[in-house]
């Protein structure tokens, strides 16, 4: 298949695409490199990518309408996977409009060009910060999910609107992914795993928030990315049981599906760091914290539908996912 993967440099986007080309597919790779955090990681994660002469890098931003479309012009990919977008969840407090800009505006874009070259399965990531204020465990993708508590969460939540949207106008098969807490080699320096572990091992305090209280569903990118996959390549379709008297907010009458992908495991905060530490061979000093405005206490992710859908099962325990991911920045970072 000839794919196009938005966020190509990103850390789910290089991994996916890795994949994808591995198994034979054409990738045309959307990534606008910004400053978000450092370029040179997402730049060294293309040059794996470059070597495949079935990788196609194209670099602009989703927002960016005239370049998109000439992308999905030129291209005419037959599927698309959309993981661009101004992610974090603190970061959306301090600069609300980038959220609006790449994760409305440039998914608006995404599903225009969608439509107009017919493209066979779209498939886009959510999150699991959408279920907000719900303290129902394990989230399901059944329940109603209309109170959020960031903007970062409120714009991906309008990701899902916005799909099932052009689903039901224009038939175009959907499928959104609330991912939970990804982590693993390669992975994003704004995230706990990597500036635990950059602290640590320089000797400086780390930042543990809710006093170490937090409960995470992290799912380690091999089983993320092989989810991702799956679903690629199960195209979304109407569900014949949906009930408009009483809708499913996970299904439709339209070809539109929403997955959790997560580990369903979750994992205490207070013990990740503990087998990180185990890792490094060094202890953390921790600055215990209260909980941030944004941030939700648990995450723990019901993946029964994906799981009865595509036979997803992650695999990866935390104690090998975390060592996966000290022995790459150790290699990476020369420590």
């Amino acid at each position: 298949m000839k794919v196009l993967v938005t966020g190509a440099a990103g850390f789910i986007g290089s991994t996916l695409s890795q994949k994808l080309l591995a198994r034979g597919d054409q990738v045309i790779g959307i990534d606008n490199l910004n400053d978000y955090y450092d370029p040179s990681l997402k730049l060294a994660r293309l040059d794996r990518l470059k070597s495949n002469s079935n990788f196609v890098e194209e670099n602009l931003s989703i927002e960016d309408k005239p370049a998109i479309d000439a992308v999905f012009n030129e291209h005419k990919p037959d599927r698309v996977v959309n993981l661009a977008a101004q992610a974090g969840v603190r970061y959306s407090l301090e600069n609300p409009y980038a959220y609006v800009d790449s994760n409305i505006y440039g998914f608006l874009n995404i599903l225009e060009n969608c439509r107009s070259i017919g493209v066979e399965h779209l498939v886009y990531a959510s999150t699991s910060s959408v279920y907000g204020a719900h303290t129902n465990m394990p989230f399901s993708i059944h329940d109603h999910v209309d109170h959020p508590v960031s903007l970062y969460a409120a714009t991906k939540k309008s990701n899902e609107l916005m799909a099932h949207t052009y689903s039901h106008l224009f038939n175009i098969p959907t499928t959104g992914l609330r991912f939970f807490t990804v982590y693993g080699p390669w992975g994003r320096p704004d995230m706990a795993l990597f500036m635990f572990t950059r602290k640590i091992l320089a000797g400086e305090p780390i930042d543990v928030f809710n006093h170490g209280n937090h409960k995470r569903d992290f799912t380690y990118i091999d089983d993320i990315v092989e989810g991702v996959v799956r679903t690629l390549d199960k195209v979304a379709e109407p569900d014949p049981g949906w009930d408009s008297a009483s809708p499913g907010s996970a299904t439709s009458a339209a070809p539109y599906r929403i997955y959790n992908i997560g580990n369903s495991e979750p994992v205490n905060l207070m013990r990740y760091i503990e087998v990180l530490e185990d890792c490094l061979g060094k202890k953390a000093e921790k600055n215990l914290l209260p909980l941030q405005p944004g941030d939700v206490p648990d995450t723990y992710a019901d993946v029964t539908d994906l799981e009865k859908m595509v036979d997803y099962h992650p695999a990866t325990t935390v104690e090998k996912g975390v060592a996966n991911f000290v022995e790459w920045y150790r290699e990476f970072y020369k420590v």
